[in-house]
């Protein structure tokens, strides 16, 4: 067998099925030969968004794969690959790369240093006899340590050479507990603390640890509240929950995060960005994560320590029961205090019957909709995300995708499309804007073709929200250059999904019905809903 031909079933044999693709790249028909689907996108930034999201949802259990043309193909996918990297999400690259007597020589784009400072891990095949050893090493960097893309290029006249000795055993995760002694003072320290609040990251969610939170959190009585990565790794209608602290925020996180003393952090770097909550300066630090560089990156910690997020908690659990830690009194009763403060400000915006529509009604009309518990919903950058975060309540794991540390128009689509894919039996559903529709609306066509039945919910207000006041006013008001248009139903319909513009309230939710219908039948689905300009959100830092 050839390089492709090897590469193809080592994808196989860690359980891929299907990869995102742009051509011309050879190993695109070596996979369909070996029954891997290629999924060919419009534009290759959505490849590398829906490799990103079946790795999210699968708790990077399967790995997305995407592969490209060398050269432009390569250069393309560049802003996708460093979005996942921002938000630590493990997918492979696969990229053709120049024959090798061309590798170095200006203007040649070369894959493997280019993309150094956006992977977890780089290589590239020299010679056929390593191709089993760079996968493997490839696919246990995926699978252990803090996660983050890995590429590995492959040189167009390697791909064909032949692999004389293929022997290749899929790569199994190897995760560890934390230092027994760590977890001594860890809980010595909860048990000192006055308010303490649990700070749940991502790495909740890829150790399968949401079971295990849930336990802990109603063992001692401590609130949780999640990051945005973080965000469906505890369910909110838990009495416990605190929701989402990001760059916007529920009441409740922020009247506790306020009041606390220890903020006992698992599975979160605690990176300092306008799309997490700050650490208020009076709060210790308890930091639990599976990478020793996320400790004191950011913030001095108290204490610290280093294992799977899942075996750590197991392991504190098993240390409080030792202890005869009792639950403390009363947290659910002061989360729904300040719960029903919070809801009093903002239930008239999601109860709003102002035309053009309130985004925040938008979002109550669905939730009554469908079923929560069976859904997945991702936003877009900006005003769709900073909106919806704080009052979607997911329920399961993936629930919602939240992402973000870099925030570039038009990921959500990518994400939605690669989440039904890895999950056929939830709905999937992003929310986007204007802006982000013209970043990427052509990879509608994407999910037609693929019969994957996604519905897309676009927040029609025809300008890009909040620019004309703090961004760009003279040239707002001079040239309208924060405006946006577009008929995006008519558009979409073009594109093979069905269509609508939905313009009275009464109409989303039987609007939303029909898009189920078509998703059910394979058809991707897009409601135009024409919405007014809302610059307010829900904000505390």
């Amino acid at each position: 067998m050839n390089v492709d031909t090897a590469i193809c079933r080592i994808l196989k044999a860690e359980g891929i099925d299907w990869i995102a693709a742009f051509p011309h790249q050879s190993i695109i028909d070596v996979a369909a030969k070996e029954g891997i689907k290629p999924v060919i996108v419009r534009q290759e930034r959505a490849g590398v968004n829906m490799a990103d999201a079946l790795s999210r949802v699968t708790n990077g259990r399967t790995i997305g794969v995407f592969t490209m043309q060398y050269g432009p193909g390569a250069e393309n996918a560049f802003s996708g690959v460093a979005q996942a990297y921002a938000d630590n999400v493990p997918i492979l690259l696969l990229p053709g790369g120049n024959p090798q007597d061309r590798v170095g020589v200006h203007p040649s784009f070369d894959s493997l240093d280019h993309y150094k400072g956006i992977t977890k891990w780089a290589s590239y095949i020299m010679s056929a006899d390593r191709t089993v050893d760079v996968m493997r090493s490839a696919f246990s960097n995926l699978r252990n340590g803090r996660p983050g893309p890995v590429l590995v290029e492959i040189p167009v006249d390697v791909a064909t050479h032949e692999v004389k000795n293929f022997n290749y055993t899929p790569v199994k995760q190897t995760r560890s507990e934390a230092d027994p002694q760590d977890v001594s003072d860890i809980v010595g320290a909860i048990e000192a603390s006055s308010n303490p609040v649990i700070t749940a990251g991502q790495g909740i969610m890829y150790s399968d640890a949401s079971s295990e939170l849930i336990e802990l959190a109603e063992l001692t009585g401590i609130p949780v509240v999640t990051t945005l990565a973080g965000k469906s790794g505890f369910p909110e209608n838990h009495p416990l929950s605190l929701g989402c602290a990001a760059r916007t925020a529920t009441g409740m996180s922020a009247h506790f995060l306020n009041e606390t003393d220890m903020m006992i952090g698992i599975g979160t770097s605690f990176t300092k960005s306008i799309f997490g909550s700050p650490v208020p300066d009076k709060a210790g630090i308890i930091q639990i994560t599976n990478h020793s560089e996320d400790l004191h990156k950011d913030y001095s910690i108290n204490y610290g320590a280093v294992g799977d997020a899942k075996l750590v908690i197991k392991q504190i659990i098993q240390e409080l029961r030792n202890r005869n830690v009792k639950p403390r009194q009363g947290t659910a009763e002061q989360i729904e205090e300040q719960r029903k403060q919070w809801m009093k400000k903002w239930e008239p915006k999601l109860s709003s019957n102002e035309i053009p529509i309130s985004p925040y009604r938008v979002f109550r009309e669905i939730e009554k909709t469908v079923d929560v518990s069976n859904t997945i919903v991702t936003h877009d950058s900006g005003y769709p995300r900073d909106q919806l975060v704080p009052f979607w309540k997911p329920v399961e794991q993936h629930g919602y995708i939240g992402w973000g540390k870099s925030t570039q128009l038009g990921y959500g689509l990518g994400l939605a499309i690669g989440a039904k894919l890895a999950k056929p039996e939830k709905t999937v559903i992003n929310f986007m804007g204007d802006a982000a529709f013209g970043m990427a609306g052509l990879d509608i066509e994407t999910a037609t073709r693929n019969k994957i039945g996604i519905t897309t919910i676009v927040l029609h207000n025809g300008v890009m929200t909040g620019y004309a006041a703090n961004y760009m006013p003279v040239a707002a008001d001079t040239y309208g250059s924060n405006q946006l248009e577009g008929d995006y139903a008519t558009v979409a319909k073009g594109l093979g999904a069905h269509g609508e513009r939905i313009e009275k309230i009464e109409d989303i939710s039987a609007g939303m019905e029909r898009a189920l219908a078509a998703n059910k039948n394979g058809q991707p689905a897009l409601l135009e809903i024409m919405t007014k300009e809302e610059p307010e959100v829900s904000k505390y830092w």
